[in-house]
């Protein structure tokens, strides 16, 4: 286990480093649905969890990814991102900010709950899963009031996974 790993602890009980990460199908910002299963054996997931648009750390956040995505693509990953703002609100999020990746609306919080992603102060919580092509979850980022750390540590990941396999 690596000193990262016990960042998973607000999951226990739910999805962990190690477990088989759940499929689902939740609609994304253009109305269409997208299954976390189409992408297993063909790329990595990074999986973040945020608690809503248009707010200023969550923009910071979803802006960090925009800037990384080439990095995330380069790296074989897909970036989603998961919040329970509805359709609409995700399509204008990404048009004014140009977002290039996948964002999820999980209006009732059903994924979240599946997941084990905490609350934090009242607010749904800030959580980055990293899952390999397997499916299998590599890592768990857990931080409320920092953003662009979920992206280095994504980034990170996916380099030590990329380090296992030359």
């Amino acid at each position: 286990m690596s000193k990262h790993d016990d960042q998973a602890g607000p999951t226990k009980g739910k999805v962990q480093v190690g477990d088989l990460t759940p499929d689902f199908t939740l609609l994304n910002q253009s109305s269409g649905p997208v299954s976390l299963g189409d992408f297993l054996g063909k790329k990595h997931i990074v999986l973040y969890f945020y608690p809503k648009n248009n707010t200023s750390l969550c923009t910071e956040e979803a802006c960090a990814f925009r800037d990384s995505y080439e990095v995330f693509k380069d790296a074989g990953a897909e970036v989603i991102g998961v919040s329970s703002d509805p359709v609409e609100s995700h399509r204008q999020f990404a048009k004014e900010h140009q977002l290039p990746f996948i964002l999820l609306s999980d209006v009732d919080g059903v994924i979240r709950k599946r997941y084990g992603v905490p609350t934090a102060f009242g607010l749904p919580g800030r959580v980055t899963y990293i899952i390999d092509r397997q499916g299998i979850v590599r890592r768990i980022f857990f931080s409320q009031f920092t953003s662009k750390r979920h992206v280095d540590e994504a980034l990170e990941t996916l380099q030590k996974i990329h380090e296992e396999h030359v």
